[in-house]
């Protein structure tokens, strides 16, 4: 009888946590603790967006990373002043603990100046990203 309790807190505690990581899994929030972090071209490798910079921190063998790349480059080629950069987050590691990345993929929006706007982390969808564009311009 003990087993069987056992196994049914462990199946609803695994069902739990599934359902609730696949709600927030790529949603793009505010985080208050990010507003004040600015971040520069020379940091990120690359050069900021006139109006805003998708930031994407990636590894070599994460598969939803090659998606994420896709939906960013794609929506930077829409609008006009957007820059896309990709990070390794294996060789920016100072810069991965600084910024409490996680997991990959996780990407921050900025707006004009370096300034974290919005933050997601795993596979953002397309409309969202355009969505957080929005208050990044």
């Amino acid at each position: 009888m003990t087993g069987w309790v056992v196994c049914v807190v462990v199946l609803a505690a695994a069902a739990s946590f599934g359902l609730l990581r696949g709600r927030r899994d790529g949603r793009l929030r505010v985080r208050t603790k990010d507003g004040s972090v600015r971040l520069s071209g020379a940091e990120l490798g690359g050069e900021l967006g006139e109006r805003a910079t998708l930031v994407q921190f990636s590894t070599a063998f994460c598969q939803p990373c090659r998606a994420t790349r896709r939906v960013l480059a794609e929506v930077a080629g829409m609008v006009d002043g957007v820059a896309h950069i990709e990070v390794d987050a294996e060789a920016e590691l100072e810069l991965v603990r600084r910024l409490a990345v996680l997991r990959t993929p996780t990407v921050l929006v900025l707006d004009a100046g370096g300034r974290v706007v919005r933050r997601a982390a795993g596979l953002p969808r397309k409309a969202d990203v355009i969505a957080a564009l929005g208050e990044a311009v």
